[in-house]
């Protein structure tokens, strides 16, 4: 695979003999959806090549051509698989949905030289590709990628550019971390005050979060938040690249700028301001129906707005101390018949799943879920190493992996932590995170099925500025991405830096600020 050096590796590839010569007479050639796919490969190569390539459809004479087909008899490869036939006169791309149209353009970007993903003309280079034939189709169909904008908020524009770099590496999902303790970063035209209120916080903690030490605050007012029409350009730019965005809104912890924009929704009656330190806050939603009717009214207005499938709700580190305390919430536990707090939350992560389900929505949740009882239509995501999801895949739920031990990027990438930017803690180098494998021990294969795939976390306690996210989620998340799409027995770690010594390249082309090996 010298020549071929595309990450994530395809699932099977034959060098052939030869190349194919990209010219300004090179012919794009699609017809209805087929076209849209080739007119972005288009734009995206045009920067660097000059060449404005109109697509037809019909292919003129005996031009050399790029060959675009939605084809039903790829079928066998699934919605994202595809067919790619590269000779010295033709490039054929098969398949039978736009999505594996769109990963074989992702292949043909990686198949010219790097230096066609530079942002302007690059002169003195001649744009080859080598002759192969590759067979191509995800081994997982949520291959994801999370981003928190709560603790440190990223504009927009920076969205959509990890966007790009998700789909560039045939990344799928976008798992979009909207609300927390630090901050309500999605407007809500009902409750304006969630932003209004509840995306700001006074300051930020300066250095290492310590416990039973003083903390040192900078005084700088922090915040940000996305306007709906901001959410819709989103949602729609993801979608063109065949990224499906799926929004979290935290309950019933991790809720305290929620509360400090309406006290009413807490236990003790009073604001206790957005957080402006890190860890586990105390201050969660109370239980009351008004409560659930008030959350269940935002994610009205939610599902509006992200047409996928799946709505995270969190469901994690949520304290049981207020409730325990709260003559209310016992008053409640009482009259639903339940035993202890967990089954409290329980009920309230049920109420938002059948709400989900008769939207025909899927309610999904951070693994705590599982405890006091699993929600009958939940699905889990594992992110405390593997067990929950192992626990949730054999009774019969569906599972995303997302545990801290491969996929936490906010962790430090080199054991030599003085060199490296403060980090929340841990330690996950680029061979930790190819090392992850989301079937893991423990499912047996009559309930692998149940593995829907697995995805990165960039958590941002740490992380305040949109370079900082590159250099914690480069080169790590090109380890995930052929994790999640390469077959197992296709997967070789010293053959994947050996394509990585080609692909940071394009990573440069594309000013992506990673961490260097």
């Amino acid at each position: 695979m010298s020549q071929i050096t595309i990450v994530p590796a395809p699932s099977r590839v034959v060098p052939g003999e030869g190349t194919f010569v990209l010219t300004p007479e090179t012919a794009l050639v699609a017809v209805s959806s087929a076209a849209e796919v080739a007119a972005l490969f288009a734009q995206q190569i045009a920067p660097a090549t000059g060449f404005a390539l109109p697509v037809m459809d019909a292919l003129p004479g005996n031009r050399p051509a790029i060959i675009f087909v939605l084809d039903e008899a790829a079928a066998e490869l699934g919605a994202e698989g595809y067919h790619l036939t590269v000779t010295p006169s033709r490039v054929t791309v098969r398949a039978a949905q736009p999505a594996g149209l769109f990963y074989a353009a992702q292949s043909l970007r990686q198949l010219l030289p790097p230096e066609v993903f530079r942002q302007s003309l690059v002169e003195g280079v001649t744009w080859t590709m080598p002759c192969v034939e590759i067979e191509d189709a995800p081994r997982f169909r949520w291959r994801g990628a999370m981003l928190d904008v709560c603790r440190h908020f990223m504009p927009t524009d920076f969205v959509l550019r990890y966007i790009d770099l998700l789909a560039l590496h045939k990344l799928n999902v976008f798992h979009w971390h909207l609300t927390d303790d630090q901050g309500w970063r999605i407007e809500i035209k009902k409750y304006p005050r969630l932003t209004e209120i509840g995306a700001w916080r006074k300051e930020t903690l300066v250095g290492r979060m310590q416990r039973d030490a003083e903390m040192v605050f900078d005084g700088i007012p922090h915040g940000g938040f996305y306007t709906q029409d901001d959410i819709r350009e989103v949602v729609a730019y993801a979608q063109a690249r065949h990224v499906t965005v799926v929004p979290e809104i935290e309950m019933p912890g991790h809720a305290q700028a929620a509360i400090a924009a309406y006290p009413e929704l807490g236990n003790t009656g009073e604001s206790p301001g957005v957080r402006t330190y890190w860890g586990i806050s105390e201050n969660v939603f109370n239980v009351e129906e008004s409560t659930i009717a008030f959350l269940q009214d935002v994610l009205t207005e939610v599902l509006d707005l992200f047409p996928g499938t799946f709505i995270h709700v969190g469901g994690d580190e949520a304290p049981k101390k207020q409730w325990r305390e709260s003559p209310a919430a016992q008053a409640r536990m009482q009259a639903l018949g339940l035993h202890d707090e967990e089954e409290l939350q329980s009920y309230f992560i049920r109420q938002m799943d059948a709400y989900l389900t008769a939207k025909g929505r899927r309610l999904l949740g951070w693994d705590e879920i599982l405890e006091g009882g699993l929600a009958e239509n939940a699905t889990v995501m594992s992110w405390r190493g593997v067990r929950g999801g192992v626990a949730a895949a054999t009774s019969g739920h569906d599972v995303v992996m997302a545990p801290n031990t491969y996929t936490y990027f906010d962790y430090y990438q080199s054991a030599d932590r003085d060199t490296e930017p403060l980090a929340i803690g841990g330690f996950l180098p680029l061979e930790g995170a190819y090392a992850f494998e989301p079937v893991c021990e423990g499912i047996d294969a009559e309930y692998a099925h149940h593995v829907l795939g697995g995805q990165g976390q960039i958590w941002t306690e740490y992380i305040a500025t949109p370079e900082h996210v590159e250099y914690m989620a480069f080169p790590r998340l090109c380890a995930l991405a052929e994790a999640v799409w390469t077959p197992a027995e296709g997967r070789n770690y010293a053959d994947f830096l050996a394509r990585l010594a080609v692909h940071l390249q394009r990573l440069d082309g594309l000013d992506v600020h990673y961490h260097p090996l």
